[in-house]
């Protein structure tokens, strides 16, 4: 028998740190659901993850900032993208980034898909 979930029902409290919940796992992929309220990475801290990262806002705000690299002769910049309801973006393996900020206010809501980096084109 098959097992429903609504992403947007029982969330957790938030407001003492972010939760992390798995949906699905399996071969390779990780789903899960992520809610926050406030949280944003530690100062200086950047996520650099082996695995793509495909993750969308579901309900509330958020902001990523990417490190961009860097010419010889240039500082490394960065570049960042504002998502709200219903926005998504796909983080390739190995690119440095961080949240930003979340919704102080709510929840944010995010689903998140991790899976290996694609080798080869399609």
């Amino acid at each position: 028998m098959q097992t429903r979930i609504n992403i947007l029902a029982s969330l957790p409290d938030a407001g003492q740190g972010e939760v992390l919940e798995t949906l699905a796992l399996g071969q390779g992929v990780l789903i899960e659901r992520i809610v926050s309220r406030g949280q944003r990475s530690a100062e200086g801290f950047w996520y650099e993850q082996e695995r793509e990262e495909w993750v969308m806002v579901v309900r509330g705000r958020a902001t990523l900032r990417f490190e961009i690299d860097g010419e010889a002769d240039r500082a490394v910049r960065t570049e960042s993208i504002d998502l709200g309801h219903g926005d998504c973006v796909t983080i390739p393996a190995m690119q440095r980034h961080r949240v930003e900020w979340t919704d102080p206010e709510q929840e944010t809501v995010w689903l998140a898909i991790h899976y290996p980096p694609q080798r080869g084109s399609v």
